[in-house]
């Protein structure tokens, strides 16, 4: 194990790290909304006091009575009335999107309960113009003293929606609205307008196009690992010196034309796109999203999208199945992207290092951590991953294969001298 192969690998957990933390992040309330959310009765407030456009408006929820509360879904409706101040009074916001609401269901709060409730898909409509907002919702509850039913008006705090930022707009107009209006262009034109097949084709296309620069990184991340010996080598002889060991790694280095960044660099430049595809097929048949979509789809609607696939609702988690599969999937791209040629010199075996134990934590442990991922996203997402996958590891088999010493050749990295030997008649 390199440090390079390290980094890449750091630089892939910190991606899903960073992915879930901010799909599952629970944020803390200020003094503020915190007075609001303890309030007696029904604690009600927005998770922030300030939203871009292209945030999600989200609503917390706490139970402060003794009884339990059940809030019933307004499904098409938004779930709560939303309030936009606007010449100088509060004017009422509604949006109806065509959204599947079988699987809608009221919420039951027991005493002393909270939850959140986003509004993913009402909040291009309700919250697309700039200014202040508020919600409120009309709770019906049973007066104590006169066992009379009663309506009391719960409001959350007021919060702000402002403009999105530069580096926002950038990534909607380069890749976020491409690569979105690639899915719903594949999923207009394949026969049946199956999602799961336009999210494999559209996986494949990008990962073509990524081809040279990934490429590039394996084929670094492989001479470095050729290199690896010679490595631990100088690092043994001159363990003593390390200015000594930095000096003899660099002319190692140069010598053998690696560049110590050559497999972290192109990963970078690959990571946008990656990324930008992952939130497209997490939530690109969300209503909400259909502004973002190019003219020429006005006359196509996602309800004719067919988001079933082999046997799996692809806008709905798979528990186990598809977790398991992409995990073991994951496991052998790992495995395989980290094979190296065993040492030939001598009898010696690697020596196990700091580098050898973060291999093997990585090997078995993000694998796993991808499976779990994959079974909180919908399972469109596990089959992008799934065929990510895939396509990383062939391209990998043939690093591999391309990286093996014919026979008869030198390796094009080896130092060693080679002598010939001439006869004289």
């Amino acid at each position: 194990m390199n440090k390079q192969s390290l980094i890449k690998n750091i630089l892939l957990f910190l991606l899903i790290f960073l992915t879930l933390n901010l799909l599952f992040k629970s944020c803390q309330p200020s003094e503020e909304q915190q007075s609001l959310l303890d309030q007696g009765g029904l604690g009600f407030i927005t998770t922030e006091n300030t939203y871009s456009r292209n945030d999600t408006v989200t609503v917390e929820i706490q139970n402060n009575t003794k009884e339990e509360i059940t809030i019933t879904s307004e499904c098409p409706g938004e779930p709560f009335i939303v309030k936009h101040y606007e010449n100088g009074e509060w004017a009422q916001v509604t949006s109806t999107p065509a959204i599947d609401c079988s699987a809608e269901l009221d919420i039951v709060l027991p005493p002393g309960q909270d939850t959140t409730v986003a509004y993913e898909n009402w909040n291009y409509d309700l919250f697309s113009q700039m200014g202040r907002f508020k919600i409120s919702y009309d709770l019906i509850q049973t007066d104590p003293e006169t066992e009379e039913e009663i309506i009391k008006t719960y409001e959350t705090n007021e919060f702000i929606i402002e403009e999105e930022g530069i580096f926002s707009k950038l990534w909607n107009a380069i890749l976020y609205k491409p690569i979105y209006n690639a899915l719903i262009f594949f999923s207009y034109t394949i026969p049946g307008h199956y999602l799961g097949l336009a999210i494999i084709l559209l996986t494949i296309i990008i990962r073509t196009i990524l081809l040279v620069p990934s490429q590039k990184s394996m084929k670094a991340q492989r001479k470095m690992q050729e290199i690896q010996p010679k490595l631990n080598a100088i690092k043994e002889k001159y363990k003593d010196d390390q200015q000594r060991v930095a000096q003899e790694t660099m002319a190692l280095w140069k010598t053998q034309k690696v560049n110590p960044f050559g497999s972290c660099l192109p990963l970078l430049l690959q990571f946008p796109i990656l990324i930008a595809l992952f939130w497209v097929i997490k939530s690109g048949l969300n209503p909400d999203k259909v502004h973002l979509l190019y003219t020429q789809f006005e006359g196509f609607t996602l309800q004719d999208i067919n988001t079933h696939f082999l046997g799996l609702n692809l806008l709905k988690p798979n528990l186990y199945v598809l977790p398991a599969i992409v995990g073991l999937l994951q496991f052998g791209q790992m495995k395989l992207s980290f094979a190296t040629k065993k040492a030939k010199e001598g009898n010696d075996k690697p020596k196990k290092n700091e580098m050898a134990i973060a291999n093997n934590m990585m090997t078995y442990f993000l694998p796993v951590m991808i499976a779990v991922f994959t079974a909180s996203l919908p399972a469109g997402v596990g089959i992008y991953w799934g065929t990510s996958t895939v396509y990383g590891i062939i391209q990998q088999y043939f690093v591999n294969k391309d990286g093996k010493t014919k026979p008869g050749k030198t390796p094009k990295n080896s130092d060693d001298v080679e002598v010939r030997v001439i006869e004289h008649n």
